[in-house]
């Protein structure tokens, strides 16, 4: 995964996102912040850039005080393909296991390939 940083690749971000509202909104307005300071410590992860199957947000893993916490460790995400949801929970360092998460969406098909993704890990998603 792909951290973007730069002002221009943030704003191109963006306008692509604004194009899929509502199905992106969980992580447009991460994006928007991040965009114009980051006051809230978050930073956008992309699979590849500019032609991204996916987009996450989450605190930087810096702040993260308490890996027991799952309001402070929550992840928001947009993807347009499963396979790329898959990936993202099956074999990144974007997603841990040493904390607790929750992850925000509002695509069909986030709970199941979580689900399945637990399952196949023997964990627990409440």
């Amino acid at each position: 995964m792909l951290i973007l940083r730069c002002p221009a690749q943030l704003q191109l971000l963006e306008e692509a996102l604004r194009k899929s509202l509502p199905t992106t909104l969980p992580v447009l307005g991460t994006v928007m912040t991040v965009a114009r300071g980051n006051p809230a410590s978050h930073e956008v992860l992309v699979d590849s850039w500019p032609h991204f199957s996916i987009v996450l947000t989450r605190l930087r893993p810096e702040e993260h005080r308490d890996p027991r916490d799952y309001y402070i460790n929550q992840l928001s995400v947009f993807y347009r393909d499963k396979g790329a949801l898959q990936a993202l929970l099956e074999g990144t360092e974007a997603v841990t296991r040493e904390r607790a998460f929750q992850i925000l969406g509002m695509q069909d098909g986030l709970e199941e390939a979580v689900q399945e993704v637990a399952s196949a890990r023997g964990l627990k998603v409440e």
